[in-house]
């Protein structure tokens, strides 16, 4: 009897070391729970036995218990790298469908652009409208967060708008260079000296290609003593070609000033001839309006203010999470879309939970169905965008665990080997 007895102290002491082993095997695997080898003791009797003489008959293990204490918490440059401080589990699905739970936080982009962990299992997140509220609850109602990799509609530039300060002390430009009869005074964009000042802004064309707008400013007049009045002229091109506003000979807008700068004409928004981009059958309306704030004093020049109404379709830039969950994403065209709200799972007993490997778990009827919220509502942890979660193995401590393990195990090899022994002496026993 005694050698089963020893023999199942040293099983028990060997599964220990193997629970210990594994425990130190992960203590750098992201998100890993070390794990505690519970032991019950073996008794052999019946209701007629004598109490004072019932001799134990060994140990069981009674259990591998699951510690879901939290690990040490390390920063990280990647904003899909997630950690929970508290309760709570992410909760990902397989390409099966499989629903699993994890503490891994360690996200990333996969070739389809969704939200996946090290296995390729998608996060889950709930729904959410436009405005970052949730619209539905529910493991069965959560989707797989994907990132988009465009957002918005091109929209044609119409309208464009510059406030600008003019200086009065600008010089006209045939008075600083020499013309003559046969090389006469005219403007041309690729010289200087023809005009004072130019300034871009970005359109956009149907297919929310960027063009760029370039408008020349020329002075024609300056004020005297007898008329305060003073005149620009406006060149504008996109590209190469001129626009044309219908009002000149030479394609050009007359500014005209009082002689304290206020800008007396146009009085009202000048509309281009419709222009034809280069692979476009058809024309774009364009217009500019230098406001009613346009000046023209004695500081410097200078654009106060430029917009435009056209749009271009934005290219995906970056994502972020938030506190709350809420994962957003930014684009190239300034646009944030919502694009959903990471789930929180928990558990009744979370040591019920069935290990599947890779840091990830399964629900069982031991630990219960789980629970769903958002982070850092009652009875779930805070989110942390930038950081991952380590495991929660103590070296120190395992190593004592494992050298005391060892010396139990010694210890039981000794009994068995005694027991052993023992059952020798006996069997060689001769009458």
């Amino acid at each position: 009897m005694s050698f089963y007895t020893s023999l199942s102290g040293l099983q028990a002491a060997q599964t220990n070391m193997g629970t210990i082993s594994h425990n130190l095997a992960n203590v750098s695997t992201n998100g890993f729970k070390r794990s505690t080898t519970l032991f019950s003791d073996v008794i052999a009797s019946t209701a007629s036995s004598n109490p004072n003489q019932i001799s134990g008959s060994g140990t069981v293990v009674k259990s591998i218990r699951q510690q879901f204490s939290a690990g040490g918490y390390t920063q990280s440059t990647s904003s899909l790298d997630l950690a929970i401080a508290g309760d709570g589990f992410f909760a990902v699905k397989s390409a099966g469908n499989d629903v699993m739970f994890t503490r891994n936080g360690s996200f990333s982009v996969d070739s389809d652009r969704n939200i996946v962990d090290s296995q390729g299992n998608a996060l889950q997140v709930y729904p959410v409208d436009g405005s970052g509220t949730v619209v539905a609850t529910g493991l069965d109602s959560t989707i797989a967060l994907k990132v988009p990799q465009t957002s918005g509609s091109p929209q044609a530039t119409e309208n464009v708008g510059l406030t600008l300060n003019l200086s009065a002390n600008s010089a006209i430009p045939s008075d600083n260079a020499t013309f003559t009869e046969d090389n006469p005074y005219a403007f041309d964009r690729f010289d200087p000296a023809t005009y004072n000042q130019s300034t871009q802004t970005t359109i956009y064309d149907a297919n929310g290609n960027a063009l760029t707008m370039t408008n020349y400013f020329v002075r024609q007049t300056a004020a005297t003593g007898e008329d305060g009045t003073s005149s620009w002229k406006v060149y504008s091109f996109v590209g190469d070609q001129q626009l044309d506003p219908g009002t000149s000979d030479d394609g050009s807008i007359a500014l005209e000033f009082d002689a304290k700068g206020k800008m007396l004409a146009p009085t009202a928004a000048t509309t281009f001839s419709g222009f034809t981009l280069a692979g476009s059958t058809s024309e774009q309306p364009l217009t500019l309006d230098f406001g009613s704030a346009t000046t023209q004093l004695s500081s410097a020049f200078s654009v106060t203010s430029r917009s435009q109404d056209g749009n271009a379709v934005g290219q995906f830039e970056g994502i972020t999470i938030g506190e709350d969950g809420t994962v957003t994403a930014s684009f190239s065209n300034g646009d944030t879309q919502p694009l959903g709200k990471v789930v929180l799972a928990n558990f009744t007993n979370p040591a019920g939970l069935r290990q599947l490997g890779d840091s990830t778990w399964a629900a069982t009827g031991i630990s219960g169905e789980a629970r769903l919220g958002e982070p850092g509502a009652n009875g779930f942890g805070s989110l942390m965008s930038g950081a991952i979660e380590q495991s929660n193995v103590d070296i120190t401590e395992e190593l004592v665990n494992l050298i005391a393990a060892q010396q139990n195990f010694q210890e039981k090899a000794k009994a068995l080997d005694t027991a052993n022994q023992i059952s020798q002496t006996i069997f060689n026993i001769r009458g």
